[in-house]
């Protein structure tokens, strides 16, 4: 099990696919089935978490862009002649 301090994404959904193979391939004992169930859960929240993260840095800094693109268009449309 990895330490959480520094998990990454990537990192998150490799153990979560080991996770599921060994589940799959019967490879897992029943006494960590519990253990790895729980770690499942945590991982699966740990990435939902993750990417509603990013998904809110990308709508601000598009948002961000709009509004200057949207700023630039204005000054553009005041210094052309009529």
């Amino acid at each position: 099990m990895r330490t959480n301090k520094k998990l990454t994404y990537a990192q998150a959904i490799d153990e979560l696919e080991g996770i599921i193979e060994a589940i799959e391939t019967e490879s897992i004992d029943v006494d960590a089935l519990a253990r790895k169930v729980k770690r499942a859960a945590y991982l699966i929240n740990f990435c939902k978490n993750n990417l509603r993260n990013t998904e809110e840095e990308v709508k601000k800094t598009l948002s961000e862009i709009e509004e200057k693109v949207g700023a630039d268009e204005i000054q553009d449309t005041a210094r052309e002649p009529f």
